[in-house]
């Protein structure tokens, strides 16, 4: 038993501290300060103090909850309003989207393949559709790789992104199950890992790379 902790938490409680108070000071469990102290008598007074600054807490802790609430509310106000400006997309639309979105996270090495790399369904979902709409990609050229951490479900995550993509699973590659350095420290932020689509066609990559060059001499 810790003999020292001890006494200071039964002077600490004679003076009219709460167990919770005595235990963040002590660096003791507060199963270990009620074992210690659940004896001693407060006086009337101790235990109107202790009241009172519990009644303090709530409070406090229900004006945070209400302010977070209210801001919370006043965000997804912005939010709805903005979603409302944004109309069924146009084809040229679409195509300066696809376009723009592969030039930020598409594959820009190997000029004989197309390749797009991202964690957000919703990313994936609309280049998707931007391969399917706009680049008239047939259904038998596309292929899916997923980078999924070894100790994760990889075959949920198969299931999972065959299901985003409409990309059936024997046209996926081989699942790559090893840790990445980068985020060996954050093993579970991508719990379905990272999707890639694959399109072999280098005529398509030139394409989309011509499209990028024209744009950025448009302006």
């Amino acid at each position: 038993m810790k003999e020292k902790e001890r006494g200071l938490a039964i002077t600490l409680r004679k003076e009219g501290l709460s167990m919770g108070e005595i235990a963040q000071r002590l660096g003791v469990s507060k199963g270990s300060i009620s074992l210690w102290v659940g004896k001693i008598q407060l006086t009337s007074a101790q235990k109107k103090t202790l009241s009172s600054k519990s009644h303090d807490k709530e409070v406090v802790e229900n004006r945070r909850a209400s302010r977070l609430k209210n801001e919370k509310a006043k965000r997804q106000i912005i939010i709805d309003a903005a979603q409302k400006e944004i109309k069924s997309l146009s084809e040229k639309e679409l195509w300066l989207i696809g376009v723009m979105l592969y030039w930020a996270e598409g594959g820009k090495t190997d000029r004989g393949l197309v390749r797009f790399s991202n964690s957000d369904p919703e990313m994936i979902k609309i280049m998707m559709v931007f391969f399917r709409r706009i680049c008239k990609v047939p259904e038998s050229k596309f292929r899916g790789y997923i980078h999924i951490h070894p100790h994760l479900d990889y075959k949920k995550a198969e299931r999972y992104w065959s299901f985003i993509t409409s990309i059936p699973r024997k046209q996926f590659f081989k699942t790559y199950r090893k840790m990445n350095i980068a985020s060996k420290h954050k093993r579970d932020n991508l719990p379905l890992g990272t999707f890639d689509i694959y399109i072999c066609s280098t005529e398509l990559f030139l394409k989309i790379f011509g499209w990028t060059q024209g744009i950025f001499k448009s302006y």
